[in-house]
């Protein structure tokens, strides 16, 4: 059916539009974000987001009205969005008059009604299904009947985008589909599907939908749109940039802004499939310690818990005898304690009594229901006593997307028939309309919970799933269990980097990936690797899966087949372990620039893991590069995806490069290891051996690295070296807080804005903005630039300094003493 336009009404923040069927409303945010809605009911239902905290207040976006013959333009400041009154087709236009993408002549939005059903449980008669697999134990029930609950709809968004446009986000899923041109996507929760309802465009916007239940994204032979399987009405968001930076403020300001993680969650964790005991959990910190090698912090992955009480958060006693002097020892040693926690939990343990005598379980009886704001109550009353009150400092609450059914058997099932296979076990238990949710809402509790308790300790949340707004609960979402080849870990790349693109700025992976061996009869056990870590083409991958690591939010080693600690992969002396510890080191000497990206996010919604089209959007020679990517605004990064050494089985190659192509955009850039300068706008042969991992620094950088330190917090008043990248002019913003609790929110952080002037030859030291507790009022910085040999120590108290060029001279300085 052709919807036509038969009247309209302005209201305080946009326009209601009547139609011939149906009515719409435009709402506007801000002066670059609106929000359409579109229902055939005759009134919106105006339910409370889960997703989005911050909608239209009362007049607050000056906005004009143009009726037209054939169209109406609502216009801001920023944006027009233009209604052609024969069709209702939308299209949305930038304040130049620039067209920014708009939907069919013929109408891009349709409603389609559907029957939503719920499955009925009887609690005494059902017969509950369990199982133990790879992926944890399971509880299954077949539910006694389906019953009719209510009328929703299938939803489609219909766009035709520019032939010159390249799209990104939708989350992180296994594909490793970088530019989501000309492809087609599943949205809905699974081991390696993290979705975030989410699209940005390198014309300048993004979309953010506001929905929850199972999506489709096609850009194919069957049409351009994203389709939605129930919802009550039709509801999205349109975000003006045009710049990706400024198109995620707007999903943060729709969303909620992401907290600040702790100093140390920036450090090295390490983790395996899996620390039993307490004595090997501080045993493994004291041999980092020992052997000078940096750590943060130590997993403890799952059955912790006594014997087979799945789920139950509480540690085995016999095994771990006292958890509080555990974490006072690791403490001790400077290092903090994850722990996993499940949302299921198998019958007999106290944890699952609880839930199951005050109703808050699903209807397999096993797992608890987060959309319950007492069930998130009492679950996070269990995680207290438990655990937190030991001590704990950080929580990974794997299985978030708690119901799936394709996690068996020797054949991997068609995309289809996953998405049909799970999708239908989720909504054998949740409501249609909300089955991506659950990650958000169990997030949310863990959250809230932890912050009721003390204001003291930062919350850390380590998520195998997300949705948009999850962020802003103190959440970083890994890849899930993925397999060791080369092949995964390229594909990685492009997956963090659209899950980032979304708003939500915390991914991270398995160094190494999850399962190393190979398993002929389970489908997703499919590493090269059956020696583990004797197989010399498994360190060579290792290795090359560090080095990314290193350059992304989160730095963390886990998985199961072979141990991961770095001394398992040779002696000091030896490649392998020189390699990994030599970016071990790496990553702890940026911390200071790491932690002031880290600022820039909690403070002004930046993103640190940057698709290229972050910084260089008009540049379509980016816009399909997947195996690099922007580490804040200095360094271009470019991980080795290809065996260069080994084979599987310790299989020698000879005659393989030891280079890899890499793209330079614009700028002029500077090798990181030697300082060789760079023309930009070109492609470059570069040095990529097992310790090379092609790192490059855009001209205009001001880079503030630290000393090499044994943990985050080791040096917190130490002597910082502030090298200026010269070719453009430059700014760097220096953050630094207590390094843990929220009292930053309440202003107690110090900023200090440096600035590199090209013409002049100046690198300026602002005036500190802001103080905290414990901060060090004095301090030196050792000022160097690439290709000068000079470098000059500057005394600062907090007032502006200025280094001119002239000034550095060659000398032994402290900071090299």
């Amino acid at each position: 059916m052709v919807l036509k336009l038969t009247q309209w009404q302005e209201e305080t923040n946009g326009v209601r539009l009547n139609t011939t069927n149906g009515i719409m409303q435009i709402e506007f945010c801000a002066p670059g974000i609106v929000r359409i809605l579109y229902t055939l009911e005759a009134e919106f239902n105006g339910r409370q987001s889960l997703m989005v905290v911050e909608r239209p207040g009362r007049g607050d976006v000056s906005f004009e009205i143009t009726d037209l013959s054939s169209y109406l333009d609502i216009s801001t400041e920023q944006l027009t969005v233009r209604v052609d009154k024969s069709t209702c087709a939308f299209s949305y236009w930038d304040a130049s008059g620039g067209l920014l993408t708009k939907e069919p002549t013929r109408g891009g939005k349709t409603l389609e009604r559907t029957d939503v059903y719920r499955t009925v449980f009887d609690a005494l008669s059902e017969e509950i299904e369990t199982d133990r697999g790879a992926d944890g134990f399971r509880a299954r029930a077949e539910g006694m009947n389906r019953k009719f609950n209510r009328q929703a709809y299938h939803t489609k968004l219909e766009f035709e985008w520019q032939t010159d446009e390249a799209l990104y986000g939708l989350g992180s899923h296994e594909e490793g589909m970088m530019n989501l041109r000309g492809k087609h996507q599943y949205l809905y929760q699974q081991n390696m599907k993290a979705v975030v309802p989410v699209l940005i465009s390198t014309k300048g916007y993004g979309i953010l939908v506001d929905s929850y239940s199972m999506m489709s994204f096609h850009d194919d032979a069957f049409g351009s749109y994203i389709w939605t399987e129930v919802d009550d009405e039709m509801d999205f968001y349109f975000i003006y940039g045009p710049e990706f930076d400024h198109i995620v403020a707007g999903i943060r300001k729709l969303t909620g802004e992401a907290p600040m993680l702790p100093k140390w969650a920036y450090g090295y964790i390490q983790s395996k499939e899996r620390y039993i005991s307490q004595e090997e959990l501080i045993n493994t910190v004291q041999e980092y310690r020992d052997r000078g090698l940096p750590v943060d912090g130590i997993v403890l992955d799952w059955q912790s818990w006594t014997g087979e009480l799945w789920g139950q958060k509480t540690l085995d006693p016999k095994r771990f005898p006292d958890p509080s002097e555990m974490m006072t020892q690791l403490h001790a040693r400077n290092a903090k304690l994850m722990v996993s926690i499940w949302p299921i939990m198998k019958e007999g343990g106290d944890n699952h009594r609880e839930m199951s005598e005050q109703g808050y379980l699903l209807g397999n009886q096993a797992t608890y229901d987060a959309f319950t704001d007492e069930a998130r109550r009492l679950y996070w009353k269990q995680a207290h006593t438990g655990l937190f009150s030991h001590g704990i400092d950080a929580w990974w609450c794997d299985c978030t997307e708690p119901f799936e059914a394709d996690w068996k058997g020797a054949v991997k099932p068609e995309p289809e028939q996953r998405m049909r296979m799970n999708t239908a076990e989720a909504k054998r238990y949740l409501d249609p309309e909300y089955i991506n949710a659950y990650s958000l809402l169990h997030s949310k509790g863990i959250y809230e919970g932890q912050r009721s308790v003390t204001d003291r300790k930062r919350v850390v949340n380590l998520t195998r799933s997300a949705y948009a707004g999850q962020h802003r609960y103190g959440t970083i979402t890994w890849s899930g269990d993925t397999s060791a080849n080369w092949e995964t870990l390229r594909k990685q790349i492009a997956d963090g980097l659209n899950f980032c693109a979304t708003g939500s700025p915390y991914w991270t992976l398995d160094i190494g990936a999850f399962f190393v061996h190979k398993h002929e009869d389970l489908w997703f056990w499919n590493g090269d690797y059956n020696e583990g870590v004797a197989d010399l083409g498994y360190r060579e991958l290792y290795v090359r899966w560090f080095q990314l690591g290193a350059f992304l939010p989160m730095f963390r080693a886990h998985g199961t087949d072979t141990p991961r600690e770095i001394w398992q992969f040779g002696e000091p002396g030896e490649p392998f372990y020189e390699a990994l510890v030599k970016y071990l080191k790496l990553r702890y000497r940026l911390l200071p620039y790491i932690y002031s990206l880290a600022g820039a996010i909690a403070h002004r919604g930046y993103t640190m893991f940057r698709a290229l089209a972050f910084d260089y959007r008009e540049d379509r020679s980016v816009h399909d590069i997947d195996d690099q990517f922007m580490f804040g605004p200095a360094f271009l990064v470019a991980p080795v995806t290809s065996a260069m050494y080994y084979e599987p089985g310790s299989c020698e190659l000879h005659k393989v490069r030891k280079s890899r192509n890499v793209y330079l955009p614009g700028d002029d850039w500077y090798d990181y290891w030697t300082d060789e300068r760079f023309e930009g706008g070109k492609s470059i042969e570069a040095k990529a051996d097992l310790e090379t991992l092609p790192l490059f620094v855009r001209a205009g950088s001001i880079v503030p690295i630290g000393p090499d330190v044994q943990y985050a917090e080791e040096q917190p008043g130490a002597m910082l070296r502030l090298k200026v990248y010269p070719g453009k002019d430059g700014r760097f913003t220096l953050y630094e807080d207590e390094g843990d609790a929220y009292h930053y929110e309440n202003g107690a952080c110090s900023m200090i804005e440096m600035s590199w002037n090209e013409s002049d030859r100046m690198l300026t030291i602002g005036g500190r903005i802001g103080s905290y507790e414990g901060m060090q009022e004095h301090r030196q910085f050792v000022v160097e630039m690439a290709g000068n040999s000079g470098q000059i120590v500057v005394a600062y108290h907090g007032s502006q300094v200025v280094v001119k060029e002239e000034e550095m001279k060659p000398q032994r300085s402290e900071w090299e003493s």
